[in-house]
């Protein structure tokens, strides 16, 4: 048995599929088929149900792939605590940020990042809050760059800055002649929300109850830019936080961003680690870099 075995059954638990386990390990199907196989013989004891070109795993397959996982977890743990004690600004680090936040601030910060520690190679994951925490609990992943709070006093959350939220409507929106917004417009008028599962949702619908507006219901949004098309549209209002809308503000279009006036509604993006974590001076480092790179857009 060796770690590149774990690795195959890993990826046929999780793709249930041979030929996509085996691009995602890139390796031939022939091979990975065969290294499963072999990986039974020596455990003595099937791990996959094969039917044609359907799989599924067997009671020990799904027991021994959970193990697998966290064997793989902590072989990662020993190769990156060994390149922390040669340099904590070196080697890999894997990070998950949050979809309405990794289009926006990653190609602020991530150039500078790579001038300052180049010897950092940083795997980059983008998934929903929850995924994320789980995979964070499960040393998939070490750092976690998110709106905060979160649900759970288990990790370590470092602050990064606020970002505030703009009023997005379309151009011919009657609200549009107006330089600054306050809450109290959006008392008694219909928002449009992201989908359940993104943090940001519960953020906005924070600052509609607090306005004395609702949610739209007709439009539930998949992502920032389908609201902000949406919004384009006539179809409705929305709130766009900030870092969303540097690339289109100074630009003539069919929307406008409008800032609320103070005290303005804002969110706050943090980083989030698990509690002991031997890379802590990497991740100062890592949140320095991000507030520098924020401080002149926000």
């Amino acid at each position: 048995m060796n770690l590149r075995d774990l690795e195959y059954l890993v990826a046929l638990d999780e793709e249930r599929h041979f030929q996509r386990a085996a691009d995602r390990c890139y390796v031939s199907q022939p091979t990975l088929s065969g290294q499963v196989k072999k990986l039974e013989g020596e455990l003595n004891v099937s791990l996959v149900e094969r039917s044609g070109r359907k799989i599924a795993m067997t009671e020990a397959g799904l027991a021994i792939a959970g193990q697998a996982r966290r064997v793989l977890a902590e072989t990662r743990t020993i190769r990156e605590l060994a390149a922390g004690f040669r340099n904590p600004m070196e080697g890999d680090l894997h990070m998950g940020v949050i979809p309405t936040v990794a289009p926006y601030l990653l190609p602020l910060f991530i150039p500078h990042l790579r001038r300052r520690y180049p010897a950092l190679k940083l795997f980059l994951h983008e998934h929903q809050t929850a995924v994320l925490l789980q995979k964070l609990r499960d040393a998939e992943l070490e750092l976690l760059l998110l709106a905060l709070p979160v649900e759970t006093d288990e990790f370590v959350e470092s602050d990064l800055f606020r970002e505030p939220f703009l009023l997005t409507v379309a151009e011919d929106d009657p609200l549009a002649k107006r330089e600054r917004a306050s809450l109290d417009l959006l008392e008694g008028l219909e928002v449009m929300l992201l989908e359940e599962g993104h943090c940001m949702r519960g953020q906005a619908l924070d600052v509609c109850l607090t306005a004395g507006a609702r949610e739209h219901r007709g439009f539930r949004g998949t992502s920032l830019e389908t609201l902000r098309q949406m919004a384009a549209e006539g179809i409705g209002i929305t709130l766009m936080p900030k870092l969303a809308t540097l690339r289109e503000r100074n630009h003539e279009g069919p929307i406008r961003y409008i800032p609320f006036e103070e005290p303005e509604p804002t969110r706050r993006i943090g980083l989030l680690y698990r509690k002991g974590s031997y890379r802590e001076e990497s991740f100062a480092a890592i949140g320095e870099v991000i507030r520098e790179s924020v401080a002149t857009s926000l």
